[in-house]
């Protein structure tokens, strides 16, 4: 994967550069893929169940509304996700079992955790356009991620 410090200067305003800072949770440090997108506000069931599809080739991007009263994605939910091939997720909420996480061959950029469970009653919104900061999030669109940051196509 091209370092997406050298991507933005191959292709520059083509990409949105993510201005919030995330953390890396799983155990895979830089990713990319096509964008597939969920809205939901404090409940996982929606995540739980886009992620216990088939991926290839995707990255999960959740807008949680940024809250980090309990978490969107735990480790049974990361361990589905690489078994059904996706290349990582990006939340903008809370995970939990961080150790557990960080183990998984799985790219995972959150705000941060908290051991609190979601609700799971699948509420939400699944493949919806995102603006989260000035970043917008299109299904289909490209995005890579590295210990640098987040670039996604416009």
């Amino acid at each position: 994967m091209t370092a997406t410090a050298d991507l933005y200067d191959e292709r520059g305003d083509d990409l949105q550069s993510l201005e919030i800072q995330m953390g890396s949770f799983g155990g895979a440090a830089r990713f990319e893929g096509e964008v597939r997108t969920v809205r939901c506000f404090e409940d996982n069931g929606l995540v739980k169940q886009v992620l216990n599809t088939p991926g290839t080739g995707k990255i999960l991007v959740v807008d949680g509304g940024s809250s980090l009263r309990s978490a969107l994605m735990g480790d049974m939910i990361g361990a589905a996700a690489v078994e059904n091939g996706w290349n990582g997720v990006v939340i903008f909420g809370a995970v939990r079992d961080r150790v557990a996480l960080s183990l998984l061959p799985l790219g995972i950029r959150a705000l941060g955790s908290n051991p609190r469970k979601s609700s799971k009653t699948g509420s939400g919104e699944l493949d919806a356009v995102l603006t989260v900061g000035s970043v917008i999030f299109r299904p289909g669109a490209g995005i890579w991620c590295d210990e640098d940051g987040i670039l996604v196509e416009r």
